[in-house]
């Protein structure tokens, strides 16, 4: 349904830069593309208001018609009420969907033992159907409830349940790339939780890209996507197995990489080579592909990162739990890497992406200015690593479409209206504009810093109304 939106606007068109539009009018095509944006003052954008005001659906907000309200061939007119913003869908590019039962739990462990002890355990569970759909339609409401309008799942080596959390992305109306994970190796996995061989892995997920691809029909609001987990839970044989699958079948792929110390070194030692030179042998490294983490990576690895076109998940909190490192995610931009930000459910303890973007102003801070006391003020940090609001919330939605190359990220024209709606005026919340002090930029920062479900009212994705 062909609908006209009219709210202000905050967004980040660069990660240096935020467009205040105090009073837009958004057009969109009855298949989620936005037409025009336009001032409601200018001439184009009273000429878009004319358009619909004659007989449009109005909906301030205090509905609940959703985007159902009106005659199936109407027109539909949204206005944004006062007090709230319209800021373009967060795109989360790292969830580990089966892990959403354990989520802020078992992070006193290093990564492996976490695996282990808690992770692989509760992921064997979704061989059980009726448990996995419980979690998924508990898990995809609840991502877009915190305005993640585009998530990039891990799902388990089950194909059943994996294809479940695509019909459970599909039923919510997210944007999302589901994998079914493949993971081989005798000694990096259990026996009780992995794929038989090589080839039965490869198989597996074969049919799960055609049939997530089946479900999913021609408008791809669902996507597959190849996932090895990482290198030391997959055989040489697996990895490039996989890797001969998407270049087959052109589907994206993601992984982890050099992720820890464990991790690095784990590739060290049997590849001879980094994390990414050994993906990139297997053609797991390929144009975005999303690779999670690479806290690790150096900068001599960044060069081939770009040149590559492969992506970084990048994920604040989950980093400093297992990552061993601070990511120097102001040296990768400069250095041309894609990177985007990742929550990575349930390493990192909080889904809000908004949440994990705040992590990121946080921890590039950290690495900025340093955190051993006992050295001196000129040797404890990285200087020039720091990054702010405006960039951190760049990285949450054009920088996570860069890396998956989606035309998401940005209310612009030829871009999906993928977008979320924030109250300043919601009570009993610390967010909240002040009119004596507050000017655009000021609560900007504080719904960077401070929003989440309790303010965030309103969520589309694709044109049409999911929250």
């Amino acid at each position: 349904m062909p609908t006209v939106v009219r709210a202000p606007v905050l967004q980040t068109p660069t990660s240096t830069s935020l467009e205040v539009m105090l009073d837009a009018v958004i057009a969109v095509d009855d298949r989620g593309t936005i037409t025009a944006v336009e001032p409601a003052a200018s001439v184009a954008g009273s000429a878009l208001l004319r358009t619909v005001t004659s007989d449009a659906t109005v909906d301030d907000g205090t509905s609940d018609r959703g985007a159902t309200g009106g005659g199936p061939n109407r027109p539909r007119f949204v206005r944004v009420p006062e007090g709230r913003w319209l800021l373009p869908g967060l795109v989360d590019l790292h969830v580990h969907a089966p892990q959403w039962p354990q989520l802020g739990t078992g992070l006193d462990l290093p990564l492996e033992r976490w695996l282990f002890e808690y992770t692989f355990p509760l992921e064997a569970r979704y061989a059980d159907i009726e448990f996995a759909v419980r979690v998924w339609d508990h898990l995809v409401p609840s991502l877009l409830a915190h305005g993640t309008t585009t998530a990039v799942y891990y799902g388990t080596v089950h194909a059943a349940a994996t294809l479940a959390l695509a019909a459970a992305c599909l039923r919510s109306g997210q944007r999302a790339f589901v994998g079914r994970v493949a993971m081989d190796h005798p000694v990096g996995t259990p026996e009780w939780y992995r794929d038989p061989s090589a080839a039965a892995g490869i198989s597996a997920s074969a049919e799960s890209v055609r049939a997530i691809r089946e479900l999913a029909g021609p408008d791809e609001l669902v996507r597959p996507i190849i996932t090895p987990r990482f290198a030391p839970a997959c055989t040489d044989a697996l990895l490039e197995g996989l890797g001969e699958l998407a270049t087959s079948t052109g589907a994206l792929v993601q992984t982890h990489c050099s992720e820890s110390d464990w991790q690095h070194g784990h590739a060290q030692e049997r590849f001879g080579t980094t994390d990414l030179e050994a993906l990139a042998r297997f053609g797991l490294a390929r144009e975005h592909s999303v690779l999670a983490h690479a806290t690790l990576l150096g900068d001599a690895e960044f060069p081939s990162a770009a040149r590559l076109g492969v992506g970084i998940a990048h994920c604040p909190l989950s980093n400093a739990f297992f990552g061993n490192a601070v990511f120097p995610v102001r040296r990768a931009l400069d250095s041309g890497v894609r990177v985007g930000l990742g929550s990575d459910v349930a390493g990192g303890a909080h889904p809000g992406l908004l949440h994990n973007a705040s992590a990121a102003v946080t921890v590039s801070r950290l690495l900025d200015d340093g955190v051993d006391q006992r050295l001196g003020a000129g040797e404890r940090g990285v200087p020039g690593s720091s990054i702010d609001a405006v960039a951190a919330f760049w990285l949450a939605t054009l920088g996570g479409a860069d890396v998956l190359g989606l035309p998401i990220g940005l209310l612009a024209p030829g871009r999906q209206f993928d977008a979320f709606a924030v109250d300043t005026t919601a009570e009993m919340s610390a967010l909240r504009s002040w009119s004596e002090v507050d000017d655009p930029a000021r609560i900007f920062e504080k719904i960077v810093h401070l929003a989440g479900p309790s303010e965030i009212t309103d969520v589309w994705v694709a044109g049409r109304q999911v929250r």
